[in-house]
């Protein structure tokens, strides 16, 4: 059994490019990399809609990481609220189960 090759972004990227800016079309490139075409045109497609994320303003940035960490301290509210609920009701359960302490 073949073992999985492993390409680094910029790689993707520069073969990508090479299609794109016409200098070989794809099946030159899945030739001579030895890759399948469905491997090559996922890579493309995800290139092609990540490229907007390069021209996105600081402000919109600063939008999503003030989003991110909105989220983030909910995710920690929410967790202390799950902890302090379970504990209630195992005090719960034991109480009602005639154990007490």
């Amino acid at each position: 059994m073949s073992k999985r090759r492993a390409f680094t972004p910029e790689f993707k990227a520069q073969v990508v490019l090479e299609e794109l800016t016409g200098i070989k079309d794809k099946a030159e490139i899945c030739r001579e990399y030895r890759l399948r075409p469905q491997v090559f045109s996922r890579w493309r497609e995800e290139f092609l809609e990540r490229a907007p994320e390069i021209f996105a303003t600081e402000r919109s940035r600063g939008d999503e990481q003030e989003r991110i960490a909105e989220l983030e301290r909910m995710v920690g509210r929410l967790t202390m609220e799950l902890e302090a609920a379970k504990k209630a009701s195992n005090i719960l359960t034991s109480l009602s189960s005639g154990k007490g302490r």
